[in-house]
C-alpha cells in the first residue's frame, strides 16, 4: 500500500502569547476581541497567516497568536498593547516560537 505524503508549506508559522495581569473578564476584552477578529479577516484577505485567541484563566488572561512572521512590531501588536493599557493591566509578550507541522 502506497502512503500519501502531505506536502508541507514552505512557510514557517510562529506562535507567541500575550500574558495579561490581572486576569480580565470576557466583557472587558470585547475591544481586544474585535481587534483580533479584524486582523484575522485582514490576514485572510491578504493571504497571510494570522490568528489570535483569548484564553481566560483564573490567574492570567492569555492572547495566543499564530502568525506567518515572528515580528512583533506590526500595527496589531501596537493596537493590542494600547487596549491592554486602557484596561490598566500589565502585559508580557512571549518570544515567538516556530511551530512545526509534523501531522501525518
Amino acid at each position: 500500500m502506497a502512503s500519501k505524503k502531505r506536502r508541507r508549506s514552505d512557510k514557517t508559522v510562529w506562535a507567541y502569547a500575550y500574558q495579561i495581569l490581572p486576569p480580565q473578564s470576557a466583557d472587558r476584552l470585547r475591544a481586544i476581541q474585535i481587534l483580533l477578529d479584524r486582523e484575522h479577516g485582514d490576514a485572510r484577505r491578504e493571504s497571510r497567516t494570522w490568528a489570535g485567541r483569548i484564553v481566560l484563566e483564573p490567574k492570567v488572561t492569555l492572547i495566543l497568536v499564530v502568525s506567518d512572521t515572528p515580528a512583533q512590531d506590526r500595527d496589531i501588536n501596537d493596537r493590542l498593547a494600547a487596549e491592554v493599557t486602557l484596561l490598566q493591566a500589565a502585559m508580557l509578550i512571549t518570544t515567538p516560537l516556530a511551530v512545526a507541522d509534523d501531522a501525518p
